[in-house]
């Protein structure tokens, strides 16, 4: 247990709708000392979302960290607490971030070494079965110079009404001239309090290609930042969710441009049924020194029901004179025409509504590289709409 980051997490209250990046997501009701850090989990094997044939498999639980396999020559190891980058992206700055870094028991660290290229992906499943427990987990990436490789990371719940609060810290590093595909796909129960915070950090031509799904949980925050840290370096992220019942996703992205020549593009899209709510708020900074940065942030929300209800804040922080930095943020309805005509066509509302929803997904999926992951985000937003 880190004592530090105890004491600060005890310091800093519970955010509330006073504080601004807190003023659309309400923790009335929540209180995360009420759950219980237990040390073993049932014997239960989530369902998964994805089938990968992988060159290293993982598994975090209640129960500890399993390493099924490995690829020869990468660390694929339980992440060690005297680690020398841990905390150095993700302390404990802020009230979650400092409960993670205080009390989380199982880790992963994954180091990719210099020019090592993998053909297939590495694959971490997070399964939490406890009710009324809480799991916190960490993971720690490097990518060295030139290393080029995807992790996917998939967090799920032992059953689809499992009560519990998860917590995690990812902190990713690029190295010059590496390429890291990153893919998160949340998927834990409705009745799961879910915060995470992501942070990574891109060098000189590194590349970083990040894959953002979000599916499951009751109420939270996800934090996303990318630093673009050396000359030439790219980030692209590219968001999709699909909310429905009283689900509360709340998205916050940070692209922070701190060198020249670097290029960051991040593309949230969402789908809301019934009562369901999406916050997303995005921040682009250009550092002084970021000269002939190119940076995009943009934002659309489908409402599927009249009910639902979608917050996007797009913002721009430049302190740089010759750069291109663009934004853009929409909430609309199903268009009845559209609707309208393909039911005349034969097709009952449900299935309309499912063309309708792959139509307005199409662009983001078509920006994810890996063929399974496109595959299964494209079935598992399609799977939203009820059937007839």
């Amino acid at each position: 247990m880190n004592a530090e980051a105890l004491e600060r997490y005890r310091e800093l209250p519970l955010p509330d709708t006073t504080e601004e990046h807190w003023r659309f997501t309400d923790l009335r009701g929540f209180d995360p000392d009420a759950f219980e850090q237990r040390g073993l989990s049932p014997d239960v094997a989530p369902a998964t979302m994805l089938d990968l044939d992988v060159a290293g498999l993982a598994t975090i639980s209640e129960a500890g960290v399993t390493v099924e396999r490995a690829p020869e020559g990468v660390t694929f190891t339980p992440l060690d607490e005297g680690h020398e980058r841990l905390y150095s992206l993700v302390g404990w700055e802020e009230k979650f971030a400092a409960h993670n870094a205080a009390v989380w028991e199982h880790g992963l660290l994954v180091h990719v070494p210099k020019g090592v290229v993998l053909e297939k992906p590495l694959y971490v499943r997070i399964a939490n079965s406890a009710a009324d427990g809480a799991l916190h987990w960490r993971l720690l990436v490097i990518a060295d110079r030139g290393a080029r490789f995807t992790l996917v990371e998939e967090p799920v719940s032992g059953s689809p009404d499992l009560h519990a609060y998860t917590n995690q810290a990812v902190e990713l590093f690029v190295e010059d001239g590496a390429k890291l595909e990153y893919v998160s796909l949340q998927n834990v129960s409705r009745e799961t309090w879910h915060f995470a915070s992501h942070h990574a950090r891109v060098e000189r031509d590194a590349e970083l290609d990040w894959v953002s799904g979000g599916f499951g949980s009751k109420k939270g925050k996800m934090r996303i930042q990318n630093d673009l840290a050396g000359p030439g370096a790219t980030s692209r992220v590219t968001g999709a969710y699909f909310t429905d019942g009283e689900q509360h996703l709340d998205y916050d992205t940070f692209q922070e441009h701190m060198a020249p020549n670097t290029t960051s593009d991040f593309a949230f899209k969402g789908a809301l049924r019934d009562h369901s709510t999406a916050v997303w708020r995005g921040m682009i900074r250009v550092e002084p020194e970021a000269q002939k940065t190119n940076a995009y942030q943009e934002n659309r929300n489908l409402m599927l029901s009249p009910t639902t209800h979608a917050v996007p804040i797009p913002g721009l922080e430049i302190m740089a004179n010759d750069v291109r930095c663009t934004h853009g943020a929409t909430v609309g309805r199903v268009d009845r025409e559209q609707l309208f005509y393909l039911m005349a066509r034969g097709l009952s509302r449900s299935e309309a509504e499912r063309l309708i929803v792959r139509g307005f997904f199409e662009d983001v999926l078509a920006r994810v590289e890996l063929a399974p992951v496109r595959e299964a985000l494209a079935t598992a937003l399609e799977a939203r709409i009820p059937q007839a």
